[in-house]
């Protein structure tokens, strides 16, 4: 059974103080109370109470009646609730509209261009690359070396940049992967190659696939097998700008293949 204190964190938890979730909890006990008695209630100093109760009736949490000495009352658990909701929705709905318009400066693109970085989770890998195939204006390079790194939405975010015109090429380890490639992305041009099928890997964890866009962005991601079967578990480094020094060790030798005409005849 829920207990008062867990009441208490779970309301500070949707934006209250805690002495104002105290107070909050305290009146929600009783029909009203005087600031003495919610201080007896809820454990919160008297001096502290007064401050608490009226920022919870400014957030029309609580009534006041102006009597001598002053009672409060919490207004019903359904109205503080839809409330809270409002609130907390309207804030996050602000957050979103603020973090929208924020707009990278130059020191964030220098830093970004300056380093590294490493991300965990297949869907995150999954959405880093989607980035980059959305800003891929000439050219997508892909070796797919597990089977597992592919899925639908990669599939289709190739499609999208193949249908603006960027040139992309994939390559795979078996002519069944090349199938599924193509039939999302028949313009994307696929080529069996035992680069693709090496199964290179170190303890646990074996090479999923790399990805280059327009030569100055590369993704190298590690996939291995979690407990339950059929489950994979994701992790990566990406790197973007031309001077990085993964991009240029990987646009040396991945550069290489794509200009081929053995690879790609």
């Amino acid at each position: 059974m829920p207990t008062e204190e867990q009441a208490v964190q779970l309301l500070v938890e949707l934006g209250l103080t805690e002495y104002e979730a105290r107070c909050f909890v305290a009146l929600s006990r009783v029909s009203t109370a005087t600031a003495s008695e919610v201080a007896t209630l809820s454990d919160v100093p008297r001096s502290r109470v007064y401050d608490a109760v009226d920022r919870l009736h400014r957030r029309g949490l609580v009534d006041i009646q102006q009597s001598e000495p002053r009672e409060y009352r919490a207004i019903s658990k359904a109205a503080a609730l839809e409330s809270l909701k409002e609130r907390y929705n309207t804030t996050l709905e602000a957050a979103d509209d603020a973090l929208s318009e924020l707009r990278r400066s130059k020191a964030g693109d220098d830093l970004e261009e300056g380093g590294a970085w490493a991300i965990t989770d297949h869907d995150h890998v999954t959405d880093q690359v989607g980035r980059f195939l959305e800003e891929a204006t000439e050219e997508v390079y892909a070796l797919l070396a597990d089977e597992s790194a592919l899925d639908r939405q990669f599939l289709e975010q190739l499609a999208a940049a193949s249908e603006r015109g960027v040139d992309t090429r994939i390559e795979v380890s078996s002519e069944e992967v090349e199938a599924r490639v193509q039939d999302v992305t028949p313009e994307t041009t696929v080529v069996v190659t035992d680069l693709a099928d090496d199964p290179a890997s170190l303890n646990v964890k074996r090479l999923g696939r790399i990805v280059m866009v327009d030569r100055r962005s590369v993704l190298l991601a590690a996939v291995a097998d979690r407990t339950r079967p059929g489950q994979i578990e994701e992790t990566a480094i990406w790197a973007s700008g031309p001077d990085h020094g993964l991009v240029v060790g990987l646009r040396h030798v991945l550069g290489a293949r794509i200009d081929s005409q053995t690879v790609f005849a």
